[in-house]
């Protein structure tokens, strides 16, 4: 497995690069946006796994994960920031990002984090052909990570198809924000609810007709959400929060 480093301060970068070389892995170091994008672009093999830093020269991490998100939907991002507002990590979120870590950090929890992780791509990955859903106007393809609505194409973000499936699995049951942060995220205290809701939204602009008037994710006052594929038509908006 092979683990991209970008983060700026030598010593810092040195040390991870150790420790990550101490078991099994390949690490190729980055100290800003433009070289990790270059090494993302060329790496033979490919890089399995991104462990960004936020403040960075040039380009801010944000823009780098947002890059990264471009090219590559299913490549696992972990921030390790000194930023521990949750506005911060909350940006860092929305623009993609899978995992969020403040430093000072805990070696082995970091360790934990990236093996779990890897473990999830490579769950991803086996997904066979039978991993398709479709209801109403729309087609999933969960491997590809592309949604279809009346014949238009969406690339979604592997949180974003993580979060689609989840509700799919679950469909017809009350979902609550906490349910949701600790099975999708895997972080109930590092991301907030309001960008939860984002990317809920996000959703609903795709696959509803009319986003202010769901019809498929639906919102259950003071819960959380509930997905149903086919509308009930006894329930309007009025049902609505």
């Amino acid at each position: 497995m092979r683990i991209l480093i970008v983060e700026d301060e030598l010593a810092l970068a040195e040390g991870l690069a150790f420790n990550f070389q101490q078991e099994g892995y390949q690490v190729d170091l980055a100290g800003d946006g433009p070289a990790a994008l270059e090494q993302l672009a060329h790496a033979d093999p490919p890089v399995d796994i991104v462990i960004l830093d936020l403040m960075l020269p040039g380009m801010s991490g944000y823009e780098i994960c947002r890059q990264i998100r471009r090219d590559a939907a299913d490549l696992p991002i972990l921030v390790l920031s000194a930023r521990t507002l949750s506005e911060d990590k909350a940006q860092a979120f929305d623009a993609g990002t899978d995992q969020y870590m403040t430093k000072p950090f805990a070696l082995p929890e970091l360790l934990s984090r990236v093996r779990n992780l890897l473990e999830r791509r490579n769950r991803h990955a086996g997904l066979d052909s039978e991993s398709r859903y479709a209801f109403a106007n729309v087609s999933i393809d969960f491997p590809s990570f592309q949604l279809t609505v009346d014949q238009q194409t969406h690339n979604l973000t592997k949180t974003e198809m993580e979060l689609l499936r989840y509700f799919i699995d679950h469909e017809g049951v009350v979902l609550t924000r906490h349910q949701i942060l600790r099975d999708v995220w895997g972080e109930p205290e590092a991301i907030t609810t309001r960008s939860t809701d984002n990317f809920v939204m996000r959703l609903r602009r795709m696959i509803e007709p009319d986003a202010s008037q769901p019809r498929h994710i639906l919102s259950v006052r003071g819960s959380g959400y509930r997905f149903v594929s086919v509308p009930d038509p006894t329930h309007g908006a009025a049902a609505q929060s």
